[in-house]
């Protein structure tokens, strides 16, 4: 099997509905053993989630704005396992002040706090687990493209670019211990998280029609999850650095957003009769 024997970290898992969610379920068929983490109220949902993965699946505690959760998970792990494989980050976060539209008027505490859950826990959570990857191994962390400005993403999509960033020099860095470190950038999904990002739907609307291969915001969990634990095998030994597109092939079209579309629909000159200029 694709992680037959692999022992990952796997955070980011609330509901069924959560990616990580499916990463997990596809990487425990796939042979791997697997620890989750979660934090305050929102481990509980977590941990219903862990009892329908595998009974008895652990849940660790990490909240990334506690600078003390790091030590206390490589303590966590090493008392678990004598390494650690592979680490999926599915975690972000920004203020409601930091997202749909209020970009110029966000205040830098939002901005602050959405790139230090957003951006720098990547770093943090590496290091966490560096100790535990002697023999090397894998780190991914999910994306969304942001080498664009889109409409109502604001500051995320800034953290979102701060993290590619954050992926690339910890690629460097890691590199010669034998650890890859790449992005999955996916297409929108419909999760927990995207439902707290206002105008979430402007956003995904029309992205399946302008996808060659196609999308579903609710039908595409799987393709990200199985592409996921590709990263996560040995089966990618020198791919590093990178960030791995699952969106229907969305960014390689340049298609204009849909609200340029209709514009262009509705202005553009009757058949026959000439336009202006």
């Amino acid at each position: 099997m694709l992680l037959q024997g692999k022992k990952l970290l796997i955070t980011g898992v609330l509901t069924p509905q959560s990616i990580a969610y499916g990463v997990a379920e596809h990487a425990i068929a796939q042979g791997a053993d697997v620890l989750l983490t979660g934090f305050g109220r929102a481990k509980s949902l977590t941990e219903r989630s862990a009892k329908r993965l595998k009974p008895g699946m652990e849940v660790l505690e990490l909240d990334v704005t506690n600078p003390a959760h790091f030590p206390a998970l490589t303590e966590a792990l090493r008392q678990r396992w004598d390494r650690v494989d592979g680490v999926l980050h599915a975690i972000a976060y920004a203020p409601e002040d930091a997202l749909g539209g209020n970009f110029l008027n966000t205040p830098w505490e939002s901005a602050q706090t959405a790139f230090r859950i957003s951006a720098f826990s990547v770093k943090e959570l590496a290091m966490a687990c560096l100790p535990l990857m002697p023999r090397g191994g894998s780190i991914v962390a999910l994306d969304f493209d942001n080498r664009m400005a889109w409409p109502i993403y604001d500051w995320m999509g800034v953290c979102k670019a701060a993290m590619e960033a954050t992926v690339r020099y910890l690629a460097r860095d890691l590199g010669p211990k034998g650890i890859r470190v790449n992005t999955l950038a996916a297409g929108p999904l419909a999760t927990v998280a995207a439902k707290g990002i206002p105008g979430f739907k402007s956003l995904s609307q029309g992205w399946g029609q302008q996808a060659p291969l196609g999308w579903s915001e609710k039908d595409s969990h799987d393709a990200v999850a199985r592409t996921v634990c590709a990263l996560l095998s040995d089966w990618m030994p020198s791919t590093t650095g990178e960030m791995v597109h699952v969106d229907g092939g969305y960014h390689a079209v340049g298609a204009p957003p849909v609200d340029a579309q209709a514009e262009s629909e509705a202005t553009a000159p009757a058949p026959g009769k000439p336009s202006g200029g």
